[in-house]
């Protein structure tokens, strides 16, 4: 999405120059009217441009937020799930535990 927007913005901008050069090398003015006009002209563009990477700018910023929060989200699963998996090991060794002592019991009992 961002490197469509991104591709678009440069479209229109290079679409811009093109139309203005064409616009003011083919029309019949003075020399300094079409100056003034370039001057005028690329002092829009240069706007026009410093907006539209300010808004790519502000979309990656909302894209990499987006992205932290996704990622905390999926941290907290698995130190969730982690969580669950521990508990169920240390189940299984508590279990294992009982049945040594028992068997080490037996074998206190015969000596």
């Amino acid at each position: 999405m961002i490197q469509f927007k991104g591709a678009l913005v440069l479209g229109a901008l290079i679409g811009a120059l093109i139309g203005a050069a064409a616009g003011v090398l083919l029309a019949p003015e003075k020399g300094s009217n079409t100056r003034d006009t370039l001057k005028k002209e690329g002092k829009d563009i240069k706007d026009q441009i410093s907006s539209d990477f300010t808004e790519v700018k502000d979309d990656l910023s909302k894209a990499a937020m987006s992205g932290k929060e996704k990622l905390k989200e999926e941290f907290k699963d698995i130190a969730s799930k982690t969580s669950y998996k521990t508990e169920q090991a240390i189940t299984f060794i508590e279990k294992q535990l009982a049945i040594l002592k028992e068997k080490n019991k037996t074998l206190q009992q015969t000596s």
